[in-house]
């Protein structure tokens, strides 16, 4: 992809890949404008984008709420090239990193508890891509990660540990908080028996995460051609929930369960495998259950029913170091910009291994 800026009078052009609207949902190379920085943001030059499955999601206006053109990603690692006058903490050739949100209000209780993703101000938290400032109705869209450069508010980037690689590190600033940030608040630590459901982009994060956490973890799949990647990650036994002998045998083990399911789905199977007074926590998923929750399971053993999103920028360093001092990477397969749209065909299809990342250099 071309990496030169053209910079115009209150903005300034660069190269993207994404989708020009409903209809036409294969991406594409094109020109998108972006606002020239403020004194406090950062132009990033980018290198590495990763690819997640809500980026699928977003192109394809699967929660009816995208906004064309749009330009997916929000696993971004690339070099500060242009830095505005107050940056402090970043400087010109830095290597940052870039994950779900480039703004918030930072003001409100919720940013000062370094929480932004639940950011209360006005406009609310500005998403990497598909974002808008508070008026669903205005014309204001963030563009994404699958460009030749990328915005960010310096408040916003991430620091990237020497010890990790770059070209691998990307999913980290979301697979890697998706599921750090729950295991993280429901305090997962040394002897929890821990079962991590779907091993694909975020499960296999989440395998590697819930075992430098000291606990017993469980990969709990419907495939069985996974079961050696599931223990080559350090999953300690894997479940076939097909397998309706071996559900059975494992009712009321969990005292935590991480559903990592992309899809609607039946929770109720995996209701049954939590143990009295633990929780099951769907991440991935912004729909509703495939089926309805039988509430019988859930208050006779006092089990608690949760959901997690994305993390605050303090978390996300926070696994970012993480993963550096217990050397957790995720498994990538480098793709070129051009062949983005059948790495999404395969992602839909599950034939991507874990998580594909663009070299948007090569």
């Amino acid at each position: 992809m071309k990496q030169d800026i053209k910079y115009n009078d209150d903005t300034f052009t660069v190269k993207a890949y994404g989708a020009k609207n409903e209809k036409n949902q294969e991406l594409v190379e094109m020109d998108i404008e972006r606002p020239m920085i403020n004194d406090n943001e950062v132009i990033i030059d980018v290198l590495y984008s990763g690819v997640c499955h809500s980026d699928i999601h977003q192109v394809a206006n699967d929660w009816d709420n995208t906004r064309y053109p749009c330009v997916p990603g929000h696993e971004v690692i690339g070099k500060i090239v242009k830095a505005g006058s107050k940056t402090s903490k970043f400087k010109v050739g830095d290597i940052v990193g870039v994950g779900c949100m480039i703004d918030s209000c930072q003001t409100c209780a919720q940013c000062k508890n370094d929480e932004e993703q639940f950011c209360t101000g006005p406009k609310g938290p500005t998403m990497t891509y598909n974002g808008y400032f508070g008026d669903p109705d205005s014309d204001f869209n963030t563009y994404g990660g699958y460009a030749s450069h990328i915005v960010s508010t310096e408040e916003f980037l991430l620091k990237i540990p020497k010890s990790l690689d770059i070209k691998k590190a990307a999913p980290i600033l979301c697979a890697g908080v998706t599921t750090y940030s729950p295991l993280n608040h429901w305090n997962v630590k040394k002897g929890d028996k821990v079962g991590i459901v779907g091993i694909g982009g975020l499960g296999h994060m989440a395998v590697q995460i819930a075992k430098a956490m000291g606990a017993e973890v469980t990969a709990i799949t419907t495939s069985k051609s996974k079961k050696q990647d599931a223990l080559d990650l350090g999953a300690d036994a894997v479940l076939i929930s097909e397998d309706e002998e071996d559900m059975k045998a494992n009712q009321m083990k969990f005292s935590f369960i991480l559903v990592t399911i992309p899809d609607p789905f039946d929770v109720n199977p995996y209701i049954d495998l939590i143990a009295p007074r633990g929780s099951l926590v769907t991440v991935g998923l912004l729909a509703p259950y495939k089926e309805p929750t039988n509430n019988m399971t859930v208050a006779m053993y006092s089990r608690q029913l949760g959901g997690s999103l994305i993390g605050g920028i303090k978390e996300t360093q926070e696994v970012l170091d993480f993963c550096a001092k217990h050397d957790i990477l995720p498994e990538v397969e480098m793709i070129n910009i051009e062949n983005i749209n059948e790495a999404f065909k395969k992602v839909n299809q599950e034939k991507v291994r874990f998580r594909y990342v663009i070299d948007m250099k090569s």
